[in-house]
């Protein structure tokens, strides 16, 4: 039996401050608005791939290990980009040995980790040298 298509993925996360949320995701960001479901909102990240953000009041008060990771041949432009828009950074970017990427993280307004980085492994990258997926 082959196994079946998946078209799109699409991760929610939960937050108490949906409105906070969306100005970082739509403003900051500048990730488009791809569905507005009222206490759910869905943005398009790359691709097919998006992130979802859904008021609850059960959402957790830190956002634990979970970590977004954008990844993009441009961390450093990244890094300036928003720190122009005064979000702050635990660290500019550097590269983490382990697992062979370059990296910096940042959170959003619920806490969330995001890890902004480009694969430095040769596996991970296309024939021309830009990240696979694209």
């Amino acid at each position: 039996m082959e196994r079946p298509d998946i078209d799109q993925q699409i991760t929610f996360l939960t937050t108490h401050d949906l409105a906070a949320t969306a100005r970082f995701y739509e403003t900051v960001l500048g990730f488009p608005l791809i569905v507005d479901q009222g206490t759910c909102r869905i943005y398009r990240v790359a691709g097919s791939a998006y992130v979802g953000f859904c008021q609850r009041p059960a959402a957790p008060v830190a956002a634990g290990d979970l970590i977004l990771t954008l990844v993009t041949d441009d961390v450093d432009g990244w890094y300036a980009y928003l720190r122009a828009l005064d979000v702050a950074f635990e660290a500019p970017p550097e590269i983490n040995q382990t697992y062979d990427i370059y990296q910096c993280f940042a959170r959003d307004p619920n806490g969330y980790l995001i890890e902004i980085q480009r694969f430095l492994d040769h596996e991970w990258l296309g024939a021309d040298g830009s990240t696979r997926g694209r």
